[in-house]
């Protein structure tokens, strides 16, 4: 078949049949005793298309290495480890050339003695899938590789998990083995007029065009991995306001327009609670004498920024309590009374939900308990005068945080 050129290819790509599932030719006498792939199974294990690679050799210079005209190209175990390299820079966001640039001026980590003899590999068919001894993975990220006039990534390939977290970090062991063990790839900060397969997001820094690519991937690893490395350098508001917000707008533009996308809002949503209960967990022990309870109003299903107020004053040490969503009037009530809290955050995201008579029906007690209503399900004309409005997120930590005395606390 002819694959059809991309977007971004400028309509040149190359032409070949993708080969049957599992096929492995033999190998090179020039590899020696290395393991080599052909093109096609070197392309499943990137979870890319093989026009994919056959472009990047032809354009970019990033072929199997000791290839000789008239013979088949086929790839060694130093030439996997430059394309994952490329993987790896194209999704914090580089265009092609300075990924493949990145790839071949950075040196391939050393390699490592194999156990198994290169005769093990030289098979054909299914066969060689199921007898081939397991080789080692980096963290193969997926790329998105329609921009490049393939076909879209089918699988992504093994990962490892992160480790050696800091005792002083808010985000422990998760976020920090990945960074401290990964690959240290420079800052792209050019800017793009769209990024993400299909997404639109004009002015997106690098960071979310690549946040971008992996949840149209629906790559959930790659997704959070991105984030934890976001939020350890820039924070929980930034990582919101400049990454989450305009990738879940970008989704929700394609929504409105096509009607698709909802699964990888839900998949974006889903990492984004995961990354953000992080941080809250990870956090150090509350500073104040008295804490802030965050919860839905009733009715409400989920509302991402709860979480990153949870977060944010978590990591402030402000002594967030987390109810969540779904808890009746009673249960609101019950917790107000076993917690005495300094504030009560009643987040409402549909109006239907944003209803006045729950701020009424909350009791009164010995010590005087600041009452907020966040989001925009809230009509502020029918809220009692005692409620106070949260609007943006960084005007809302700020003014918790003063409103939560920390005198008589904990420090």
């Amino acid at each position: 078949m002819t694959t059809q050129p991309g977007p971004d290819d400028g309509g040149e790509i190359d032409e070949g049949c993708v080969a049957p599932l599992g096929e492995v030719e033999p190998l090179a006498d020039a590899m020696g005793d290395e393991p080599s792939l052909t093109v096609a199974a070197m392309a499943r294990r990137l979870g890319i298309a093989p026009a994919t690679l056959r472009t990047w050799d032809r354009r970019y210079g990033l072929g199997p290495s000791g290839h000789t005209s008239g013979r088949h190209r086929r790839y060694g175990p130093r030439d996997l480890a430059r394309l994952e390299l490329m993987q790896h820079a194209l999704l914090r966001g580089a265009s092609p050339a300075e990924a493949a640039r990145y790839a071949l001026n950075t040196p391939p980590p050393p390699r490592q003695p194999t156990e198994q003899p290169a005769d093990s590999m030289r098979v054909t068919g299914r066969v060689a899938e199921a007898e081939a001894p397991p080789q080692p993975r980096r963290a193969g990220l997926v790329v998105d590789s329609e921009r490049l006039g393939a076909e879209p990534a089918t699988d992504s390939a093994a990962r490892q998990p992160a480790t050696d977290g800091a005792d002083t970090d808010p985000l422990p062991g998760l976020a920090s083995g990945l960074l401290s063990g990964g690959l240290d790839l420079p800052d792209f900060e050019h800017r793009a007029r769209s990024g993400g397969r299909g997404l639109r997001l004009p002015g997106a820094s690098s960071r979310a065009r690549g946040l971008g690519r992996a949840v149209t991937a629906m790559d959930s690893w790659s997704v959070n991995r991105l984030l934890l490395e976001a939020l350890r350098e820039d924070g929980v508001l930034t990582v919101w306001q400049e990454l989450a917000e305009p990738v879940l707008s970008a989704l929700n533009e394609r929504w409105e327009h096509s009607g698709e996308g909802m699964e990888m809002t839900r998949l974006l949503s889903e990492c984004l609670i995961t990354v953000m209960s992080t941080v809250t967990a990870g956090a150090g022990e509350p500073r104040t004498a008295r804490s802030v309870l965050l919860l839905g109003a009733p009715g409400e299903v989920q509302a991402l920024p709860v979480y990153v107020l949870a977060a944010e004053l978590s990591v402030r040490r402000l002594g967030a309590r987390l109810l969540g969503f779904g808890l009746p009037v009673d249960g609101i009530i019950a917790a107000v009374r076993r917690v005495a809290p300094a504030a009560i955050v009643l987040w409402a995201q549909r109006p239907r939900c944003g209803d006045p008579a729950v701020f009424e029906a909350l009791p009164r007690t010995r010590q005087r308990v600041r009452l907020f209503a966040g989001g925009p399900g809230w009509d502020r004309s029918t809220l009692p005068g005692r409620v106070e409005v949260l609007t943006e997120l960084p005007s809302a930590v700020e003014l918790i945080e003063r409103t939560v005395s920390v005198r008589g606390g904990r420090t």
